[in-house]
């Protein structure tokens, strides 16, 4: 065993020298923008991540909040991005086949805003040059010329008809509704009533020469309609050949331009073919509102278009030629949002309408050819959002749908579009727990995210990171508009740092906490009319933040001081020590100490403690407890029981509580009743104890030491109040300037103990003594003390294992008759 040590007060912080900085002010240093110092493991990772190409390297980036994910991984997006080129154009396009399904056809990067305006002044011009070879008078005289010689053959005909009838008195009229006979007297015809008066050998004359005629008039329609067929059949062959004299070229000219795209070529073709069969609609172009204006509706019922909207080119996906790869951010990753929407229109009457106009991209699609970051806390949440991603990831397309119609009572008419082909890295930024459990869940984690990139929440305090702080203070001061912060202020920062990572040697790389306490400094500074930051407006942001937070703090001090606490900060107590505990409460943690008690007796090996009893104590308290019993056997079982009955407990504490800090208080408090050696009050303890009486480093200790302090404070320091802490938490010191202050001066202490028997000594003043060659312990240390009294208690037990025939189990010296036995074990009580 050695002594507990007295920590020096320039062991208690690290201090950071702010003239060996090497800068006055961050206004001096490199602005590196959103640059982060340190994550070294996390930017490889991203780097193996980016630049692999094979299918199934996504990211999956993982770490505690604020410690700069997405900025670090924003950052490396961007720069990657700048490397790659920018992708291709997609667009859709009506489907004159199958109009439901509108045709996604891919463009060269940049092509799809040029092919949209060459439709629209396709459309203009093919209406001019329609309009101008429809009106003209060569077109009317090959129309003419066309119509001509079914005209001369059928009123040859007619003429022939006519000429029969009138040999029968019969005159032939031709009318929309057909041929008419009319019954002739001289020049003039018969009327209804004449032709009724008429005498019956004459009427019956008539309908014999109408009846005769009948097959020749049956005959005469009969060509009049193969020669109108023919004659509306040359009018369209004469038609489509001056449209597509009109239009021709200007489909050639398309069609040359784009000839690098095939499915757009093939597509100009058919656009010609349905301009030529809707000559009338492309004729009116300019009397239909213009597409999305007030009071229009789209030329579309359920993919069925009219009018000249299945002309027009939807530009789904367009990027600029020199802007390298897209870097899309989806912080709302909703499922339209994630992978893009079919919209619908309401017209008059009621009812929706879509077209292939009203295909909307997701970020899905923003992101093909490059990258896209999401939130893995909402997208795993969503299992219709992380199926369809999974889906799109393994087949390396998506099409568009609505997720609706899959749980639709009714099934409904929509479109279906071509799929688009993706080529993407989608990047999941979560907290570690989530990863492990995603991972555990779901296989598909492990074959398409394959990349794990941890971020790590501290970094190593040398010179690379005390100029990444600067930098960064710098960087944000630009950023954001803050003062620039001297090299004091910056020093300070650094020393925040330190403290958040309750480390001596490293610091905190949550670096949205670091921007909080710059801005605050930063109105300090702004405040006292200062320039620049400097370190006491840092001190007095620290000061600010723990007084927006501290306020039941304050209050358990208050309490402290009036006594509602019941707290010895002097003196001396058997079975009695001050336990320390950590308080969080979100954005702030403050220590306070508790009183720890500790009753024993005579029993059959059994401790109890009174949280576990009643659930008030986690799974980590309980494991620490349970300890104690391994240190009992190992120092005093192993030749006999123990036969103890004792009962823990923390002192006016009524809610949870968790960890085994107090695992070490516990057994001061246990050893001290069992030795009856009273513990001094004016020392606060904490820490974690194994079996073999080894102090194991905690959590907070810090704010334990602090929590202390100010309990001392507020009832009056003494010069001997103080904390023992494990020797293996030394370098997790980075106490507040107070305290530190404090220990100099000598009103305040903290001690580091490597075991139980180190702390034990130092709070009774007693050896606790080393077992012996002979198996003993010195007479009057504190473990001779222990295993004396165990040893007596071990013996009532033996009396007390008397059984109903007299036997004993092997003790000479213990009562042979049950009567005796009876007898002792009422005296015993």
């Amino acid at each position: 065993m050695s002594a507990p040590r007295e920590m020096e007060p320039s062991r208690l912080r690290r201090i950071c020298a702010s003239a060996q900085l090497g800068f006055v002010s961050t206004a001096e240093l490199e602005d590196r923008g959103e640059v982060l110092f340190g994550q070294t493991r996390a930017n490889e990772a991203i780097s193996l991540g980016l630049d692999a190409d094979a299918k199934g390297y996504n990211i999956f980036a993982t770490g505690p909040a604020g410690v700069g994910k997405r900025t670090t991984l924003q950052s490396r997006l961007n720069e990657h991005a700048r490397r790659r080129e920018a992708p291709g154009d997609w667009v859709y396009l009506h489907s004159f086949r199958e109009p439901r399904r509108p045709i996604a056809a891919p463009l060269p990067t940049g092509r799809a805003q040029t092919l949209a305006a060459d439709m629209r002044r396709f459309l203009e011009d093919a209406r001019r040059e329609l309009t101008a070879a429809f009106d003209s008078e060569t077109y009317a005289r090959r129309r003419q010329q066309a119509a001509e010689p079914a005209e001369r053959e059928q009123e040859a005909a007619l003429a022939g008809l006519r000429q029969e009838a009138q040999a029968g008195g019969i005159a032939i009229e031709l009318t929309p509704a057909g041929v008419m006979t009319i019954p002739m007297r001289g020049d003039r015809p018969l009327t209804p009533p004449e032709f009724a008066q008429l005498p019956e050998p004459v009427r019956k004359r008539y309908e014999a020469a109408i009846e005769t005629l009948g097959p020749r008039i049956q005959s005469f329609l009969t060509k009049a309609r193969v020669l109108q067929g023919e004659a509306r059949k040359r009018l369209r062959e004469l038609d489509r050949e001056v449209a597509l004299f009109a239009i021709g070229h200007l489909i050639d000219e398309l069609k040359q331009r784009y000839a690098d795209c095939e499915k757009v070529v093939g597509w100009l073709a058919e656009v010609a073919d349905d301009v030529i069969e809707n000559l009338g609609q492309l004729q009116a172009l300019g009397q239909e509102p213009p597409s999305g204006a007030p009071g229009s509706v789209p030329a579309a019922v359920a993919g069925g278009q009219t009018g000249l909207a299945r002309y027009e080119v939807n530009v789904f996906m367009t990027h600029e030629p020199r802007a390298g790869a897209p870097v899309v951010i989806e912080t709302t990753p909703t499922y339209p949002n994630l992978f893009g929407r079919i919209e619908h229109q309401g017209v008059l009457g009621g009812g929706f309408v879509t077209d292939h106009r009203m295909l909307r991209p997701g970020a899905i699609h923003r992101a093909s050819g490059g990258y896209l970051m999401l939130p893995a806390a909402e997208v795993l949440s969503q299992p219709l959002l992380w199926r369809k991603l999974k889906e799109v990831l393994r087949a390396g397309r998506i099409r568009l749908e609505n997720p609706a119609e899959e749980y639709a009572l009714l099934p409904t008419t929509t479109l279906t579009p071509e799929h688009i082909d993706l080529d993407l890295k989608v990047v999941l930024v979560g907290s570690p727990s989530l990863y492990e459990l995603a991972y555990r869940l779901d296989e598909d984690v492990r074959s398409l995210f394959r990349v794990k990139a941890e971020f790590d929440w501290t970094v190593p305090w040398d010179v690379d990171a005390e100029r990444g702080y600067a930098t960064f203070l710098g960087a944000l001061a630009r950023r954001s508009g803050l003062c620039h912060f001297d090299a004091t202020a910056v020093a300070r920062v650094i020393e925040y740092g330190a403290r958040m990572a309750e480390d001596q040697n490293r610091l905190s790389t949550r670096f949205l906490e670091i921007a909080g306490i710059a801005a605050e400094a930063s109105q300090c500074a702004a405040r006292q009319d200062s320039a620049q930051v400097r370190g006491e407006h840092v001190e007095q942001a620290i000061e600010q933040k723990v007084q927006r937070s501290n306020l039941i703090e304050q209050h358990l001090l208050e309490m402290v001081r009036d006594g509602t606490l019941l707290l010895d900060f002097d003196g001396r107590r058997v079975g009695q020590v001050n336990g320390l505990s950590v308080h969080e409460l979100g954005d702030y943690s403050f220590g306070r100490p508790v009183r720890i008690t500790a009753t024993a007796g005579p029993g059959r090996g059994a401790l109890m403690s009174i949280e576990r009893e009643t659930e008030l104590s986690g799974h980590i308290h309980d494991k620490g407890f349970l300890t104690l019993s391994g240190y009992l056997r190992e120092r005093y079982g192993a030749e006999r029981r123990i036969a103890i009955a004792a009962t823990l407990t923390f002192e006016q504490s009524y809610a949870q509580i968790d960890g085994d800090s107090a695992a070490s208080a516990e057994l001061y408090a246990l050893l001290s009743r069992l030795a009856d050696v009273p513990l001094r009050q004016d020392i606060a303890v904490t820490g974690s104890v194994n079996q073999h009486g080894e102090l194991q480093a905690i959590g907070g200790v810090n704010e334990k030491i602090e929590g202390f302090f100010r309990a001392c404070s507020v009832s009056g320091l003494t010069g001997r109040q103080g904390v023992i802490i494990p020797a293996t938490n030394r370098r997790h010191l980075m106490l507040s300037r107070e305290v530190a202050q404090s220990v100099e001066a000598g009103r305040f202490h903290v001690w580091s103990a490597a075991s139980v028997e180190d702390g034990l000594e130092l709070l009774t003043d007693v050896a606790a003594g080393q077992r012996g060659q002979a198996g003993t312990y010195p007479p009057g240390t504190l473990h001779a003390r222990i295993e004396e009294r165990l040893g007596r208690w071990a013996c009532l037990d033996d009396r007390e294992r008397v059984l109903a025939d007299g036997t004993w189990d092997g003790h000479a010296d213990v009562p042979a008759t049950a009567a005796q036995a009876s007898t002792t074990r009422a005296r015993t009580t």
